[in-house]
């Protein structure tokens, strides 16, 4: 090394690399599974913004697994560590948030696989999520899936039935237009 090496700005560590994408049963109007587990629905979740559908309707799924995968095709419109938003091809806000009050962790525990502006498909890991750190802390894991915009539709209804288990881009929510 150089005296004017110490100088030289280090390159930022590569993103790591994303697992592989799953199969996923979207559509224009159907929402997937982003992870395995159990479905529940959006009012047996212990967080009052989400049970009381503030942030819109869905479900939630408790996971079997560390991988998140994208419920929609779409573009993404944030990602917080925690939290991943997507704006579908057809036009439904999707948020997927990991967990009750994990903001709390500031991306402790997370790995993001996109960014804001990317395009994503169904079935695309978006993130990975460290579900010891998150239970270490003291937080549930439950992956909420909410469409955001849901005043502009019909209804958002749960396809499965509540308590029953989910394969990850399994259809779990469908839209009905007005």
């Amino acid at each position: 090394m150089g005296l004017f090496d110490i100088f030289k700005k280090k390159e930022a560590p590569a993103a790591p690399a994303a697992p592989a994408a799953i199969d996923a049963q979207a559509g224009a109007d159907v929402l997937c599974a982003p992870v395995s587990g159990k479905a529940i629905k959006m009012v047996d979740v212990s967080d009052p913004v989400f049970s009381g559908e503030v942030l819109g309707k869905g479900c939630a799924v408790w996971p079997e697994g560390d991988i998140v995968y994208a419920p929609v095709s779409g573009k993404v419109t944030v990602t917080m560590g925690h939290a991943v938003g997507i704006m579908s091809d057809s036009g439904i806000e999707v948020l997927v948030h990991v967990g009750v009050d994990t903001v709390n962790l500031q991306g402790k525990g997370f790995t993001g696989y996109v960014g804001q502006g990317d395009q994503v498909v169904a079935g695309q890991p978006v993130l990975k999520m460290d579900r010891a750190v998150i239970a270490e802390a003291g937080y549930k894991d439950c992956v909420v899936l909410a469409v955001s915009n849901s005043a502009e539709f019909e209804a958002v209804e749960m396809t499965v039935e509540p308590e029953a288990s989910v394969a990850a881009g399994a259809a779990v929510v469908k839209v009905v237009r007005k």
